[in-house]
């Protein structure tokens, strides 16, 4: 045959083909967070923080769980749903905010963990957009020829930053990880990303300590500005949506399932309803989990999966936004 006869897409595409999670085993609701409160002098109720949130429950990781080792559960999970071998693995990205020291990096030690070496591992710091940066850069890595499977982690312990003095904050937040299996192909997968920054509401929803001299510099406690957080998170999520959509020359209409970051319930459904989608398209997981940050996108991915509802062939939008302030998403046929 004339070689020029005929054309042929040599393009490399990504698609997740595992999915895993993990949540640790103390699960605290409402009204376990209730007690602790009153504990402290402080009063909130069950009802103030489901109406505000829409959040039951969430997970705390006991002493000696770190976030290395709720990724590694995670990632084994991940590993036996595409049907691989964890030395198949040439990339490992793990987005957290609360890693197991400040360095080696946490996907360096689960890594280790996992029983490889060898390939590239490295933390990716985005906050609660973090998953969907890390994604990004695996899924630009693989088109770009320098992996072929890579294990993309949100992995936090977010109870160890939490100020228990401060009842907007601290009802809010949970631990956890979320793991995809993330493999070279030639038909498509990820379908197109987006991602923001804007470094000027960087004090709208921080931790601002570090460590000097042997002692933390500042405060190690989680900081928010909730009414701030809320007008922007509702924004840049639909500006971030549409972005992706028009990259990948798709409409809302198009889209099976939304997972949005599980931060709170009221951003989560205008969102969808922005989008045209009826809510039975949001996947929500944010009453059980609480916002585990980076680990909330995929932790929800994995629940919606493993659950029956997302299923191979579906189109999912995943969209993350975080401190920094930061927010991107992801189209991809699943």
């Amino acid at each position: 045959m004339n070689p020029t006869s005929a054309s042929t897409d040599t393009r490399m595409y990504t698609r997740i083909t595992g999915t895993g999670g993990c949540l640790p085993q103390r699960r605290l609701s409402n009204a376990d967070m209730v007690q602790m409160l009153a504990a402290r002098g402080i009063e909130t109720s069950d009802d103030w923080i489901v109406e505000r949130t829409g959040i039951r429950h969430r997970h705390f990781a006991d002493d000696g769980i770190h976030s290395s080792d709720l990724a590694a559960t995670a990632c084994r999970q991940a590993l036996v749903a595409a049907g691989l071998a964890a030395d198949a693995v040439d990339l490992i990205i793990v987005a957290t905010s609360t890693p197991d020291m400040v360095f080696p990096s946490t996907a360096c030690i689960l890594q280790h963990k996992l029983g490889i070496a060898g390939c590239a591992a490295f933390d990716v710091q985005a906050v609660c957009a973090g998953f969907v940066y890390a994604l990004t850069v695996a899924d630009a890595m693989i088109r770009a020829g320098s992996a072929r499977c890579a294990l993309v982690v949100g992995a936090e312990v977010f109870s160890r930053i939490l100020d228990f003095d401060d009842r907007t904050t601290c009802v809010l937040f949970g631990d956890g990880a979320g793991a995809v299996v993330l493999q070279a192909s030639d038909t498509p997968g990820i379908l197109a990303t987006d991602l923001h920054a804007d470094g000027r509401h960087a004090g709208i929803l921080c931790v601002p300590g570090s460590v000097a001299g042997g002692r933390v510099s500042g405060s190690p406690l989680l900081t928010m500005d909730g009414p701030a957080v809320f007008k922007l998170a509702v924004g840049v999520l639909e500006s971030a949506a549409r972005a992706v959509l028009a990259k990948a020359g798709r409409t809302e209409a198009d889209i099976d399932w939304l997972v949005p970051h599980q931060a709170n319930i009221r951003i989560m459904q205008s969102t969808a309803r922005k989008l045209k989608l009826p809510l039975d398209k949001l996947v929500s997981t944010v009453d059980e989990h609480g916002n585990t940050s980076a680990a909330s996108v995929p932790l929800a991915l994995d629940v919606a999966v493993r659950q029956g509802r997302i299923r191979a062939g579906d189109t999912v939008m995943l969209e993350g936004v975080g401190g920094g302030f930061t927010w991107g998403a992801v189209l991809l046929d699943f």
